[in-house]
């Protein structure tokens, strides 16, 4: 009997090849279908909102707006916030911009916020959002400087301006939480639901 018993892969709304990664090696088949929303509008909007319920309300929205166009499908949404005291971060627009994120969490503690949802045919099926904490190392201006020589542009692909899966690790020195909480998708909440649900063998 395979893992994944449903007829058709789960969709995912979501460019991350991250999030395709810990799926796919989770034993779930995943299509790929980005949503198309505007994430900056959506968090002025919730600006009053803590950066979890901004992450899940991302997530949630994602989920919803891919399966508008996908009647029947199963569509997992995903999102990440990043704060530190009361800022929210979000991914840095360029090199300059991730230089001074990570100068700001340089040798603090911030959290990570990842949410998932679940949405098929308009109705939510389940939403969850967990945290994780990340200690930053004081590092130095040089080490800052040799780190984004080393990822070049992909600083710009994560929020805070690192990748934990690769020379982004470097940066830290404590972790408390989920691993793939801080790689930006609460799993096991989301494959303890699947199972539940009978989309998943139990």
């Amino acid at each position: 009997m395979p893992l994944w018993l449903a007829e058709q892969p789960l969709v995912l709304a979501s460019k991350s090849t991250i999030r395709q990664e810990i799926l796919l090696h989770a034993g779930i088949p995943v299509e790929i279908r980005p949503a198309d929303i505007d994430e900056r509008a959506l968090e002025q909007r919730a600006a009053c909102d803590s950066a979890g319920a901004v992450a899940a309300l991302l997530a949630r929205e994602k989920a919803r707006a891919v399966a508008a166009q996908l009647p029947g499908r199963l569509v997992l949404g995903a999102d990440q916030t990043l704060a530190h005291e009361q800022r929210r971060f979000s991914k840095p627009g360029d090199r300059a911009a991730a230089r001074e994120q990570l100068k700001a969490l340089r040798g603090w503690t911030h959290a990570l916020h990842s949410a998932a949802a679940l949405v098929r045919d308009g109705a939510t099926l389940f939403e969850h959002c967990d945290t994780a904490r990340l200690t930053m190392r004081a590092f130095s201006d040089e080490f800052l400087n040799a780190y984004l020589d080393e990822i070049g542009e992909t600083v710009t692909a994560s929020v805070g301006g690192y990748q934990l899966e690769q020379a982004g690790v470097q940066l830290f020195e404590r972790i408390e939480g989920d691993h793939f909480v801080v790689l930006g998708l609460p799993l096991l909440p989301v494959l303890r639901f699947l199972r539940d649900s009978g989309w998943l063998a139990a």
